[in-house]
């Protein structure tokens, strides 16, 4: 137990009982426990391995190389379709916490055997995501734009591509890439 995490346990919220049993069954395995992003984050060799996390409908054990879990009891939730590597156990009650323990017990353990093994998560590629024509367009009028785009890391493009892409209608997309081209040209992300 890391009493630096103790904050998050202790704190007064709908799932204070469910995230104190994950805990529990978390730290009766072989992983260190540390505070990363706001959350308890359990570590092995300094390498993620679980995260413990909450939203309004659900409690969860975040497993960050989840996509490459065989998950043979089909538990495991890709929180959306952008997600390539991280799978959830979704919880709403302690009573399906206590009732699975040893089934989550087993999917931390073969997280662990996951991440002892050196496996990678082979990612797709910057150039797999879609690209609105929308951007096409202006990458293409605008060579200061397309230049810049390509000099931001693979991360933020897909960033921005995801982010465009997700708009549904043609101004809409158009509207989001002119408000980030000033951020794109001074080399920045779209959360920097």
């Amino acid at each position: 137990m890391n009493p630096s995490v103790d904050w998050f346990f202790a704190k007064d919220t709908k799932w204070q009982d469910e995230y104190t049993a994950l805990r529990t069954i978390v730290l009766e395995c072989e992983l260190k426990e540390e505070l990363k992003w706001g959350c308890p984050c359990y570590t092995l060799n300094d390498s993620n391995v679980v995260l413990i996390h909450g939203f309004k409908d659900y409690c969860a054990l975040l497993f960050m190389k989840g996509s490459l879990m065989k998950d043979d009891k089909g538990i495991l939730i890709q929180q959306t379709a952008n997600v390539q590597d991280r799978r959830q156990l979704r919880f709403t009650t302690l009573a399906e916490i206590k009732k699975l323990k040893k089934v989550i017990k087993e999917y931390i353990q073969e997280a662990i055997k996951i991440e002892k093994s050196g496996a990678k998560i082979e990612f797709k590629k910057t150039e797999e995501f879609d690209m609105p024509d929308e951007f096409k367009a202006v990458l293409k009028e605008m060579p200061d734009v397309n230049a810049a785009f390509k000099a931001l890391t693979p991360g933020r493009q897909r960033g921005y591509l995801l982010h465009f892409s997700a708009a549904k209608q043609s101004k809409t997309r158009e509207a989001r890439i002119a408000k980030y081209l000033s951020k794109i040209l001074q080399g920045k992300g779209l959360d920097d």
